[in-house]
């Protein structure tokens, strides 16, 4: 079950059936008014409960009182100092309200706007993401199906403008079905099924949808993707998407790897923990969670949304270590370890789209490197590009959303180290050095003068679990909120 509604409530308390409503409580502070009004409405006993309590509202705290036959609980949730409330704190405390009210078993929560600061905009969409984000669960594979949600609608009471409220509620939506993709197992999620979820995204205003076979891919020159999916039976894809919000502007990119299953191919992965190799399809997820979002949302603005989707398998008809291919720009590529496809698929998908639709500016999103992980943990995405003005809208879209990134540098030097003797570049760098850098100065060789920023997203894309919007498993979503944010931004 996942919420259904949320929706603007201006409606009296006397007037009011929920069964949880919930008020905002600054630590030290005095009370709001509406959480006056809901104390004189039950005779004083919230007022009594918080003293009782000591309850002082400190973050991270929260009363339950027991209401009546038409309020029945009223939840007070502690926000700290009042320097200290800011979106994220909202999108926690919204996801950490969710998650109570599916746990107690409510099908109705309402949630006092003004308690809570949400007549401002930001502060009420950022919340309405946290409300979607906390009661996410993944539940399409039990066959016996315990404790499910409960919560269906939520009523936000007071003041406030639907259109942020529709935004945080679809961006919700939006990251849990990009959470959904990179669930789903690769023996149901191929690149068939994800280029027909995408062409039932495509069906929205303003878009054109085309998906190309494998069996195309050799004439149309993309040597590279094709070399990565020769070992796989199941068909590859490129999956693009064309939304026109904008005008005869050139479109923003937004490119995916879609790797559903890497068993690393002939150079093949260790067999412990190679089950989470269906989440290597994380960054193409990244991309269809924002093309739902612009298919609901319709800003005004152009943008291509790009996926390469293949299996990369031990088959006897796939690419060896060694072999040499030609990309779609014309590069010869020298394979080195058949397990660094992901580049390799990204490389036809960025030259083909810098080719036809001469984008403004590019972005692609991949669980690219292990040696992200290594780098940075999993608190922040790797980011590389190569124009400041691109990377800076990243970064600031970044702060906005706390979708934390992290910029490497893309030196010539670095540069030097894919150099191939016998072809133009090899797929990897030096040995056990700079492995998400070497990664990026590849893609770099395939964007000619485009702004682009490349995202490694292999250490965030899962696993995990905080802030308390995070799911407890499995796929994060992540960047899905951090790209509509740059969109909105770049919209004139």
């Amino acid at each position: 079950m996942k919420i259904q509604k949320i929706k603007k409530s201006t409606a009296s308390f006397d007037a009011i059936s929920t069964d949880l409503f919930c008020f905002g409580l600054e630590k030290n502070n005095d009370k709001s008014s509406t959480l006056e009004l809901a104390d004189n409405h039950f005779s004083g006993s919230i007022n009594k409960a918080i003293t009782l309590e000591g309850f002082s509202g400190k973050s991270g705290k929260d009363l339950l009182v027991y209401g009546n036959d038409n309020i029945k609980r009223i939840h007070i949730s502690g926000l700290g100092k009042t320097d200290k409330i800011d979106l994220e704190l909202l999108r926690t405390v919204g996801a950490k309200i969710s998650a109570k009210a599916n746990n107690i078993k409510c099908e109705t929560l309402t949630i006092d706007a003004e308690s809570f600061n949400l007549t401002i905009d930001d502060n009420l969409q950022a919340f309405c993401e946290g409300l979607v984000l906390g009661s996410y669960e993944f539940l399409d594979y039990k066959s016996k199906v315990k404790n499910a949600n409960t919560l269906t609608t939520v009523l936000i009471h007071g003041n406030v403008t639907e259109s942020a409220l529709i935004t945080g509620k679809v961006l919700g939506e939006s990251v849990s079905f990009s959470r959904d993709l990179g669930n789903h197992p690769p023996n149901i999620l191929t690149p068939t099924l994800l280029s027909q979820k995408a062409e039932e995204i495509a069906k929205a205003d303003n878009f054109t949808f085309t998906s190309i076979d494998v069996s195309e891919f050799e004439n149309m020159g993309m040597g590279s993707f094709y070399g990565v999916a020769r070992g796989a039976t199941t068909p590859a894809k490129l999956i693009l998407a064309d939304y026109k919000g904008g005008g005869d502007e050139a479109p923003f990119a937004l490119v995916g790897k879609g790797l559903t299953f890497d068993s690393g191919g002939i150079s093949l992965k260790p067999g412990a923990r190679m089950d989470e190799m269906k989440f290597d399809m994380c960054g193409s997820a990244t991309v269809m969670g924002v093309m739902n979002a612009v298919a609901e949302l319709q800003p005004k603005i152009n943008i291509i949304f790009a996926i390469g989707s293949t299996e990369n398998m031990p088959d006897g008809d796939a690419q060896r270590p060694g072999d040499i291919v030609t990309a779609y720009n014309g590069k010869t590529i020298e394979i080195l370890n058949t397990d660094a496809e992901g580049r390799l698929v990204l490389a036809d998908v960025l030259s083909y789209v810098e080719d036809k639709y001469k984008p403004s500016g590019m972005m692609d999103f991949a669980t690219l490197t292990g040696a992200v992980l290594v780098a940075l943990g999993d608190k922040a995405s790797g980011v590389m590009g190569n124009n400041d003005d691109l990377m800076n809208d990243v970064k600031s879209a970044s702060e906005s959303t706390m979708e934390r990134v992290w910029e490497l540098p893309l030196w010539e030097e670095y540069s030097k180290d894919i150099k191939s003797k016998i072809a133009d570049i090899k797929n990897l760098g030096k040995a056990g050095k700079a492995g998400t850098i070497a990664a990026g100065v590849f893609l770099k060789e395939f964007v000619n003068e485009t702004p682009w920023v490349h995202m490694d997203i292999a250490a965030t894309a899962w696993g995990p679990t905080t802030p308390s919007y995070m799911p407890k498993s499995g796929a994060t979503g992540v960047a899905v909120r951090l790209v509509y944010k740059l969109i909105q931004n770049r919209v004139k």
